[in-house]
């Protein structure tokens, strides 16, 4: 199959995200979540001459979508190591940085990656392939507590406990390789009429746990909230609960806790001021169009 940028990903909220960088034709830009590309090149198209963008992406799928531009400059790596990435480019400060987190349409379209459990695959689950743990790797090697807390942390399931169990069982049995063999192992837990969502979750919290998405979420936002020049915009689309949470607690206090801290007159000290005060959502158009923007969430902040 070739993928080309348009089939690997369509870009959610794309306007509303790049004009919420208030973007100097002459400034310096990072998109954090290159993927397919669409925002990257929304961003291009208002650079002029002068302006540069910085694009981050772990996976090797992403770079068959690289754009020829000598504004352009394609970082292979996770967003993790926004600062060091800078560093070495010479950059001090940049004007606004983009993330459109979560998994990209491609991801869960590949059958070979174990991202979604539509189809049989081994169970991989990572989004840059040459390092790390798989996902067959947490469940067949962590303790049961270790499994539950993925589970419930990640993954917000009630029953994590009970799946952690059942997971140990079976591996003990025989190694959990594939989809179908987790899916086999878990799908009576769950009741016919939540199994889809559940399940949903349920892979959720694995691809979490071996991607260490809210770890690497929270050392980019901390590096940004560093790089980013005062007036610099900061544009995060959002998916689910937790990653949601971490950015609105940064974007308010400064911190991925959310805890406050206040000046001899009482105000709250913030490297921040929101922009948008209640978060974008896609209109019934794009939802229609594409269902993956059904979830999410555009919170847009301006550095002090």
């Amino acid at each position: 199959m070739v993928i080309t940028a348009k089939t690997y990903h369509v870009p959610v909220l794309m306007k509303d995200s790049v004009d919420g960088l208030d973007i100097n034709p002459s400034g310096v830009y990072v998109d954090v979540t290159f993927g397919g590309g669409g925002h990257s090149r929304e961003i291009l198209s208002r650079l002029g001459k002068d302006g540069h963008l910085y694009s981050f992406d772990q996976d090797a799928d992403a770079e068959g979508n690289i754009v020829d531009d000598e504004r352009f400059t394609f970082v292979r790596s996770n967003f993790r190591y926004l600062r060091n990435w800078m560093r070495y480019y010479g950059v001090e400060k940049i004007d606004g940085l983009l993330a459109d987190l979560g998994v990209s349409s491609h991801h869960f379209d590949d059958e070979t990656r174990g991202f979604s459990f539509r189809f049989d695959a081994p169970l991989d689950m990572r989004m840059n392939k040459r390092d790390g743990i798989t996902a067959a790797d947490v469940v067949n090697k962590y303790e049961e507590e270790q499994l539950a807390d993925v589970f419930y942390l990640y993954g917000e399931l009630k029953n994590s406990r009970k799946i952690a169990s059942v997971l140990v069982k079976k591996r003990a049995e025989k190694p959990i390789s594939t989809t179908q063999d987790f899916i086999d192992a878990v799908s009576p837990l769950f009741k016919r009429e939540r199994e889809k969502k559940d399940m949903a979750k349920l892979f959720q919290a694995l691809r979490i746990e071996v991607n260490k998405e809210m770890t690497a979420l929270k050392e980019m936002l901390k590096a940004a909230t560093d790089v980013l020049k005062p007036g610099g915009r900061l544009s995060v689309i959002t998916y689910h609960s937790l990653e949601d949470r971490i950015v609105k607690n940064v974007m308010k206090t400064g911190n991925a806790e959310g805890k406050m801290k206040q000046d001899f007159f009482g105000r709250i000290e913030t490297p921040y001021r929101l922009v948008n005060n209640k978060v974008i959502t896609p209109d019934e158009a794009e939802q229609e169009s594409n269902p993956r923007s059904r979830s999410a969430k555009l919170r847009i902040a301006e550095k002090i």
